[in-house]
């Protein structure tokens, strides 16, 4: 199993070419298969939760072929002429739960979906018991049966009014998809409004779909017929433009992130200059200056978009501890969140859990050690961490990062990070004065 070596210590200064969000791509990649002709996504980022997609999708009958080897230049064509296969089975399911995803189009396209309950990260409960309401209302009958949905209609799906209980980006985004192909009007109340939902329904749009309200947390639908295919280019990632920023903040250092737009990250940028960073936009992207001191205390509460991203909670976490002052870190969209914390204490952090909140005190630095990545965000906090003491760190289980990280050692080691990935079996040293990376800074 791969693991990242790093010994900190330097202060970042480059460029990093921001790939397209993961968020957005898991989305439009199920929108294929509403269509027979085929669907091309420009900027498809290239990581382990867009393959085990691709498996998903080439498993129910879409043919798939990738293009491009730079960043910024990947593209992958999808294409659901048929005949279709509505069932999506565990095997594949288990890895990613956003491979639920394609239950609304398949039962939107087919009449019939059997699809596997999802699996995933261990952060916390994410029912699909919104989804199945969401379907129901558009007239399909729901069947549980040895661990899989089973969703059908007599005469196709029909156009209803259904408001979410409370907020759901994979909920809007599997209603939204199905709703496009029912007969008659759909209007979705009380919708997630992040922009990846924004992403999906302007892709759906050039796909010939009938959506007012986009951007809105009320959507209206008018069913059409059918759709046709389209060329679209994924947005980029705001968790990796925020990550990386956040890279910048805590080395120090000054990095100008390109192919993405501060517009991604309001809340996120407004929090990281209350702690001293300073953001400057630039024709490509944006300059990310970390202080000239240390970072200063903070107080964030994640919230649905426009709120902070509890995507960004993890890393955020990583600065305040090696900020001047006590920060206060509250998490409020899933219940264990902070499975990272006692990895930072194994850096020497100190935090204390009460509750939803995690009470941060800064130190004046954190020191290598071993780690393990819980989840997808928690590892790149450790990798944050890392950058900062001059020991060696080894982050382990290193492919909960590659799900939504894409080259993210050589990212980071263009900007002079002494990072490198050591592959199973390696004896490779990375605190050896012949690293080329440690060499170079």
């Amino acid at each position: 199993m791969d693991k990242i070596k790093i010994i900190g210590g330097q202060s970042l200064s480059g460029k990093i070419r921001i790939s397209g969000a993961k968020n957005a791509a898991l989305p439009l990649m199920c929108t294929s298969l509403l269509t027979k002709e085929p669907l091309v996504l420009k900027n498809l980022p290239q990581l382990a939760d867009v393959f085990t997609l691709g498996s998903v999708l080439s498993h129910l009958g879409v043919k798939t072929t990738y293009e491009g080897q730079a960043i910024g230049e990947h593209q992958a064509t999808f294409h659901a002429q048929g005949p279709i296969l509505p069932e999506a089975p565990y095997d594949l399911v288990r890895k990613m739960r956003a491979s639920f995803l394609v239950l609304g189009p398949l039962l939107a396209r087919t009449g019939y979906a059997k699809v596997s309950l999802p699996g995933g990260c261990a952060i916390g409960s994410r029912p699909v018991d919104i989804h199945l309401k969401g379907l129901e209302a558009l007239g399909a009958k729901i069947t549980l049966e040895d661990g899989y949905v089973i969703a059908q209609t007599q005469n196709g799906l029909v156009g209803a009014e259904f408001s979410f209980p409370v907020v759901t980006v994979t909920g809007t985004e599997n209603i939204l998809m199905a709703a496009v192909l029912a007969q008659g009007t759909t209007r979705l109340l009380n919708c997630a409004v992040e922009p990846e939902i924004t992403d999906l329904a302007h892709c759906l749009q050039a796909m010939g779909a009938k959506i007012e309200g986009v951007g809105t947390p009320i959507l209206t639908i008018t069913g059409v017929s059918s759709l046709h295919g389209t060329t679209y280019s994924v947005l980029p990632d705001r968790i990796e433009t925020g990550t990386y920023a956040m890279a910048a903040g805590i080395t120090g250092g000054e990095v100008e992130l390109i192919g993405t737009d501060l517009a991604l990250i309001p809340t996120t940028s407004q929090a990281l200059e209350a702690m001293g960073m300073t953001f400057k936009k630039t024709a490509q992207g944006f300059i990310a200056t970390g202080p000239s001191h240390k970072l200063k205390a903070v107080e964030v509460t994640t919230d649905p978009y426009p709120g902070f991203a509890t995507d960004l909670q993890a890393q955020i976490m990583a600065l305040a501890c090696v900020a001047e002052g006590t920060s206060l870190i509250t998490e409020t969209i899933w219940e264990n969140r902070f499975m990272h914390v006692p990895e930072l204490a194994r850096m020497g952090a100190d935090i204390t859990i009460k509750g939803n909140t995690a009470i941060i005190k800064g130190v004046n630095s954190l020191k290598g050690a071993p780690v393990m990545a819980t989840d997808l965000r928690a590892s790149v906090s450790l990798v944050l961490a890392a950058l900062t003491s001059s020991e060696e760190t080894i982050v382990n289980r290193v492919y909960h990062l590659d799900r939504g990280y894409e080259e993210l050692e050589n990212k980071l080691g263009a900007c002079g990070a002494i990072i490198e990935r050591v592959r199973e079996g390696s004896t490779y040293d990375i605190s050896t004065t012949t690293h080329p990376l440690k060499a170079a800074g």
